[in-house]
Formats: C-alpha cells, sequence, structure tokens
C-alpha cells in the first residue's frame, strides 16, 4: 500500500510535484481538484478538460461530483489545478473555482501548468508568481524522494495506466483463448455430476489456491488461470474472493484481469478495481472499472464501486460486504 499523506507537501512547486503520484500518472489536458483538511491532503481527482465552446455543458456534470468527492473526504479546502494551453485551461478553472466557492469551500489555489511552468490565478504578486510562470523542477523538490520510499508511483500518462491492465496479446493471449474452451468443457462436465454445489466447492478452492500461489509470488498457469476465470463468473464465487480482499493482492488480479479471456475480465477486473480503491489508488481503480465494463456492461459491481470512486466515498463503505447468505450485486 501506498502512502502518500506523508508526503512534504510546503509550496505550489512540491504540490505539482506530488500530483502524479496522488494520481499515479503524469496528467495532460487535464483539471485536477485536490481537497485538504487541516494541513492534509485528503484526495485528489482528474478530469478531462472540455473544449471551452463546451465548457457550459462540463461544468454541470463535473462540479458536483468534484464537490461531492470533496466533502465526503471532508475537504474543507480544496485547490483546482489545469494541466495544458491557457485558452482551455482558463476558462474550466474559472469556472470549477466559481463552483466550488458557491458550495462553501475555501480555494487555497488555482494554478496552470503549461510547458513545464506553472502560473497561478489567485496571486499576482510578481515576487513569487512571475508573469512568465515558474518552472515545475520535481528533481530540485524532496517529494519526489519521499514519494518514491513510500512506494508511490508516477505512470508517464493516463495511456500508461490503462496499458497496465490491458488484455495480453499474440501467443499469451491465444493459449489462454484455448485454456478457456478446455475450463468451459470442464465446467459442463462438474455441474453435470457435482451440480452448483460442487462448482461452489470447486471455486472456492480455485480461488484458496490462486491466493497462496500470488502470496508465495508466483503466478497461475494459463489452465488454472482459465478455469479460476469460468468459476469466478458465478457470484457466490466471486463474492468469496471479494470476501478475500487484502491490499497485497493487487499484483494478483492485475495478472489475473490481464491474462484472462476477454470476455470473461469482468469478474477479476472488479476485484482488481476494489482491491486498488482499498490502496488508495483511484487511478488505477478507475482503469480496472473500465476492463470490466468492457466486458460486461452491466456487471452489477463495477457500477457500484465505480459510482462510490466517483463520489469520494471510503472504501469502508462496503465493509462487511458481500455477506453470506444476502443476494449478491
Amino acid at each position: 500500500m501506498t502512502d502518500t499523506n506523508r508526503l512534504p507537501i510546503g509550496s505550489p512547486a512540491d504540490l505539482l510535484t506530488a500530483v502524479p503520484y496522488l494520481l499515479g500518472f503524469h496528467p495532460a489536458d487535464s483539471l485536477v481538484t485536490v481537497g485538504v483538511a487541516g494541513a492534509r491532503v485528503v484526495v485528489a481527482g482528474r478530469a478531462d478538460l472540455p473544449e471551452p465552446s463546451g465548457i457550459a455543458t462540463w461544468i454541470d456534470g463535473i462540479a458536483d461530483a468534484k464537490i461531492r468527492m470533496l466533502r465526503h473526504a471532508a475537504a474543507t479546502r480544496a485547490i483546482a489545478i489545469g494541466y495544458g494551453p491557457a485558452t482551455t485551461v482558463t476558462p474550466a478553472i474559472d469556472a470549477i473555482t466559481a463552483r466550488l466557492a458557491a458550495a462553501g469551500l475555501d480555494v487555497l489555489e488555482a494554478l496552470r501548468v503549461t510547458d513545464g511552468r506553472y502560473f497561478s490565478y489567485l496571486c499576482h504578486n510578481p515576487a513569487c508568481c512571475p508573469t512568465d510562470g515558474t518552472p515545475v523542477d520535481p528533481h530540485r523538490s524532496d517529494v519526489t524522494m519521499h514519494a518514491i520510499v513510500a512506494g508511490c508511483r508516477a505512470l508517464p500518462d493516463r495511456a500508461a495506466l490503462v496499458a497496465s491492465v490491458a488484455p495480453t496479446s499474440r501467443a499469451a493471449r491465444v493459449a489462454v483463448t484455448r485454456a478457456t474452451a478446455r475450463a468451459r468443457a470442464r465446467h459442463r462436465r462438474l455441474l453435470a455430476t457435482a451440480g452448483h454445489d460442487g462448482l461452489t466447492r470447486a471455486g472456492v478452492e480455485a480461488v484458496t489456491a490462486a491466493l497462496a500461489r500470488y502470496r508465495d509470488e508466483q503466478a497461475l498457469h494459463d489452465d488454472e488461470l482459465a478455469w479460476l476465470t469460468i468459476l469466478l463468473s458465478d457470484p457466490l464465487i466471486r463474492d468469496h474472493a471479494w470476501r478475500a480482499s487484502d491490499d497485497w493482492q493487487l499484483p494478483m488480479w492485475t495478472d489475473i484481469t490481464r491474462r484472462a479471456h476477454p470476455p470473461l475480465a469482468a469478474a477479476p477486473a472488479s476485484l482488481l478495481a476494489f482491491a486498488a480503491w482499498r490502496c488508495g489508488d483511484g487511478a488505477l481503480a478507475s482503469v480496472a472499472l473500465d476492463r470490466a465494463l468492457a466486458a460486461d456492461p452491466d456487471y452489477s459491481l463495477a457500477h457500484v464501486i465505480n459510482q462510490a470512486l466517483r463520489a469520494g466515498l471510503p472504501p469502508s463503505l462496503l465493509d462487511g460486504w458481500p455477506r453470506i447468505g444476502q443476494p449478491s450485486l
């Protein structure tokens, strides 16, 4: 689990160095909203910048979501940061800061980052905020070192984060597709001979075996992985894996999500999203949910996590779920 709460943020330059570690990647053409409670950064969220002509529609959708996120995190102050050219950033910053202030949030700072320099919309003192901007140099900030020591990561961009959970290709993809066909036949045979109770027992055994394998820093073979993904399509078996969720499982569910036959990715990708959410890695959770919903647009667990994540709710919201014997999501 990474810990961004301990990053030493004492200036705009420190904050801008920290943002990629808060998000998990370096933002571009983005609006980032940072929530502060007391002296602590408690939440950060990102959205794509709109074209200036679409600002009115964009702000109506974005503002409420960002305000909910900040309130759920108990933030009382906010910082807005736009990444991109002034023509695109300025209308977005003007719109979001007005909405934040109207909601009773204290806007500490509003910044634009363009071509490696930052500009303040609120400070007009040329001694600290020159009109030609201030260079952003992460190598001159202690934040970078602290972030690395804390186990934080910052991928080059969001595309790299998406690629980290993308399906495997070529020979690896073909091998798992063939293994999935064998697993489907095995599933039919077991259902015919042992019924649903037999399948549930097999699912619990497969989940337990996978947890043991990855805890030992090993991976499932193709046939084992295909069998597990077939079984996880049963909500009872998936819920058994969900109840066993722990922070160390991020590499496990990432590997299974990537290697799964794509139509079967909804369950492992949702479990990856939940594990990432628990760890405070909202960006990874978000792209994992995209994978889940690409596999099954109606997958209910993915929708529940997605709604909670977008509202800035804590993962403790789902403590005690799924309950044994209760209807599954």
